[in-house]
């Protein structure tokens, strides 16, 4: 049930400062690595840090992925280690129907995501929230295909 999201080859940001090649050259090297793991590509981009400008987007339709941001008020900041409370506080307090929650499962030193998840995950659903892809919760059929098709 989970999906694969296309987020740079070396996660550098992407504006200001990239050539379109370099832009796509980031996209399509993952793109390539995602195919070259599980036969499929994604159809879904997030630009690191969220930085983008109309070359990145351009970039993102030449290589035929969506471009897809977080919800600005859930922003955890998990990657800073800021505390399993902190985090969990952050999502709870601003939990709106359909928003995406940016949270990283990989951070330097031991992550704090996966406690905080431990909480929130059954808060939300018994306040009713359920959870849903990217792609169902654009309404797309699947985030992935293959050869991009």
């Amino acid at each position: 049930g989970h999906e694969l999201g296309n987020h740079t080859y070396t996660h550098r940001f992407l504006a200001p400062g990239c050539t379109q090649e370099q832009i796509r050259s980031e996209i399509g090297e993952t793109q390539s690595s995602i195919y070259a793991v599980t036969g499929q590509t994604s159809r879904l981009f997030r630009p690191p840090g969220g930085v983008f400008n109309d070359a990145v987007l351009e970039a993102a339709k030449r290589e035929r992925v969506q471009t897809v941001l977080w919800s600005w008020h859930q922003d955890t900041r998990d990657w800073a280690r800021p505390g399993v409370g902190r985090i969990v506080r952050k999502v709870l307090r601003n939990a709106r129907g359909g928003d995406i929650v940016l949270l990283h499962d990989y951070v330097s030193g031991e992550t704090q995501t996966v406690k905080a998840l431990e909480m929130i995950l059954p808060e939300l659903k018994k306040q009713g929230y359920r959870f849903v892809t990217v792609s169902e919760l654009l309404g797309h059929s699947r985030a992935v295909g293959k050869n991009n098709d």
